[in-house]
């Protein structure tokens, strides 16, 4: 990325960016793969295993849909904007960065940079975790599952190894294939609940309903959006970034949160909860109720065909936001070396062994408990690039940077609510998690500004 410190010399500034135009990765994401990016990244684990975490919840579930529905929108509308009016900010990092300076953008960046290593670990687990449907004998050995898992982490390092054009493709085709299964749930769904004149779903009780219960499924549905940021995170190599990447957004957050909504409710509503809870692909068996084992199985192949989409898109931005962040001068500069094919592999390398840390930690849960832990320690660090980026909307648009607009008041102000609102019901543990790898990564950031420090003084 190119954005510079406020405090360098026009010279300094004027050399660093006749490197950055040499170094630059070429721009080879159109609006197709920009958009396959945000929905490849959003429709991953969270919506094939997040009928199993919201069944308890009952209604609270629908209740929390809706405002994750409404919140996420507002949240896609800020970075929309933002990245219309900022286009060379460098995405999110760069707006955090423009509205409060190195160290909140930091801890906003390194914060997302650990929900991308959990949300990670939560796409393993789902993946495998459909896999067994297909391949029950991994059921029997308590090793296979994991070693599974990591081998698909380290089999898309060397994917990513060749450059951000073959990630974004390999994005597009499991893009592609991950959305067929949906279109027959849906259907399905409709069908079953006009069929049976509404009996198929359980009785409303609005007593049910609290505002405890509906925050603890906020929690989950929000991590089921995660990435619809995605598009302005690897902003260096997206082409006219100005149009492509506010619309990318807007399409791919709104065609998700849909389908996500109607989706993951008609399987936590319409099965026995206990069924739900404890199945280990519940997407497939909400098919083969009605349509049998064949086609629960092809729901199956589908989701470890989305799973496996959706961890390439999430190692791509763990490898570039590292990078970008190296480049301002926030990391040290190590992050941001580029192999002969453009790719940033030592960010990507730190992100699948965090990534693997994280999924060996999960595996150490049971069933749906495995998944949970890591869904919502990535919505918790999450939120505080969601949260800031909400509040640099504000800062810009008192310094002039961006045009003041009153929907954009109101998006910003709602992205901002829903983004503390989420916090609340991501729970405790992930709260506590979250802080820890945050504030780990606190000491890197003081190094690499001595590291800065240093080199201003050696060229005054």
């Amino acid at each position: 990325m190119t954005v510079q410190p406020m405090h360098e010399s026009s010279a300094r500034v004027a050399h660093v960016g006749v490197d950055a135009q040499r170094m630059a990765p070429k721009r080879t994401f159109g609006i197709w793969l920009a958009s396959a990016l945000v929905v490849g990244n959003i429709i991953g684990a969270g919506i094939f295993m997040l009928p199993g975490g919201l069944a308890p919840f009952g209604y609270n579930a629908v209740v929390a849909w809706m405002l994750t529905l409404v919140g996420t929108m507002c949240l896609a509308w800020v970075y929309a904007q933002l990245a219309r009016h900022l286009p060379d900010a460098g995405g999110a990092f760069g707006f955090m960065r423009l509205a409060f300076g190195e160290g909140v953008a930091f801890v906003g960046a390194w914060g997302y940079i650990v929900s991308i290593w959990a949300a990670n670990a939560a796409l393993t687990v789902t993946g495998v975790s459909y896999l067994t449907r297909l391949v029950p004998s991994m059921t029997t050995n308590a090793w296979a599952s994991p070693l599974v898992a990591l081998t698909c982490i380290w089999a898309l390092v060397a994917v990513h190894a060749r450059g951000a054009r073959a990630a974004g493709v390999l994005q597009l085709v499991t893009t592609v294939v991950k959305l067929l299964p949906f279109v027959a749930i849906i259907g399905l769904a409709f069908w079953r609940l006009f069929a049976s004149r509404g009996a198929v779903l359980p009785a409303f009780h609005a007593s049910a309903l609290s505002l405890s219960g509906t925050a603890g499924a906020a929690g989950l549905t929000l991590f089921a959006m995660l990435g619809l940021e995605s598009a302005t995170v690897p902003a260096d190599v997206v082409e006219n970034p100005t149009r492509v990447i506010p619309l990318a957004t807007m399409l791919g957050t709104g065609l998700c949160a849909i389908v996500s909504l109607i989706a993951t409710c008609a399987v936590a509503l319409m099965l026995p909860t206990a069924v739900v809870a404890a199945s280990r692909a519940p997407l497939s068996d909400f098919i083969a109720v009605s349509w049998g084992g064949i086609a629960g199985g092809f729901v199956a192949i589908c989701a470890v065909v989305s799973c496996f989409g959706c961890l390439n898109g999430w190692l791509l931005l763990g490898g570039e936001l590292p990078a970008a962040m190296a480049d301002a001068g926030t990391l040290p500069t190590w992050f941001s070396a580029r192999n002969g094919a453009g790719a940033p592999m030592r960010s990507v390398l730190v992100c699948a062994i965090m990534t693997t840390l994280l999924t060996s930690m999960a595996y150490t849960r049971v069933g749906v408990g495995a998944y949970n832990f890591a869904a919502l320690l990535a919505a918790a660090t999450g939120l505080l690039l969601y949260g800031i980026c909400a509040l640099a909307v504000f800062r810009l648009m008192r310094d002039g940077r961006v045009p003041k607009s009153r929907g954009l008041v109101v998006a910003g102000g709602g992205a901002f609510v829903f983004s503390l609102w989420a916090l609340y019901g991501s729970g405790w543990e992930a709260l506590g998690w979250g802080a820890v790898l945050t504030a780990a990564g606190w000491p890197v950031y003081r190094l690499a500004a001595r590291h800065g420090a240093t080199d201003s003084s050696s060229h005054s």
